[in-house]
């Protein structure tokens, strides 16, 4: 899925009283849809959601190759169960295997979280900037990634909470610990920073 790459462009579809999300991951230099991203939280949180905060319920998002996620195979999901103060989050391969988590830090000026691998082995501290929308990768001191927001225009910004953002991977990254990145950076909008 990565195919050498190390920056992609996260769109959110547009919508008016949607109950789950679904954005467009694009080859920013080609403008190339490589991945579709589609919220699949079941028909009970469907409900739930008309009366609940969004963030304290399960959710899962599942991240399908290609356009069209009847046709494109299962490349990775991200699970989460119910939050009250903080959060887990499990990354699970397109089999359905654990391939690492996130586990939200309690206390933390625009926000922050843990990356662990399917061992327990942290890999990766994901930090949010004091606005909380600028997050960066990090190993020790070292920055491995970043997550920018793109601003999409003053009406967008205004009238819908559809997002675009910038997920930059740097380094010598394996596989593995790339797809941990970019469901990190997936999981900023989807788990931590979206409302509803």
């Amino acid at each position: 899925m990565l195919g050498g790459r190390s920056t992609f462009f996260v769109r959110e579809h547009v919508g008016m009283f949607k109950l789950a999300d679904t954005f467009d991951i694009l080859d920013p230099a080609s403008n190339q849809q490589i991945a579709i991203a589609k919220e699949e939280p079941g028909t009970l949180i469907h409900l739930l959601r008309l009366v609940v905060n969004k963030r304290l319920l399960p959710t899962k998002v599942v991240v399908y190759e290609g356009s069209d996620p009847k046709a494109g195979k299962v490349l990775f999901s991200i699970k989460k169960g119910v939050a009250l103060l903080r959060s887990r989050v499990d990354v699970l391969d397109g089999n359905g295997e654990v391939v690492g988590w996130f586990q939200s830090k309690l206390l933390s000026l625009g926000g922050a979280f843990r990356v662990f691998d399917s061992g327990g082995q942290e890999v990766a501290l994901v930090k949010g900037d004091w606005k909380g929308w600028n997050f960066r990768f990090l190993v020790g001191d070292e920055e491995i990634g970043t997550v920018s927001k793109k601003w999409a225009g003053l009406g967008k910004e205004f009238f819908t909470s559809a997002d675009n953002y910038v997920i930059n991977l740097t380094g010598d990254l394996s596989d593995s610990k790339a797809v941990l990145l970019l469901a990190a950076g997936l999981a900023v909008d989807v788990v931590y920073k979206e409302k509803g």
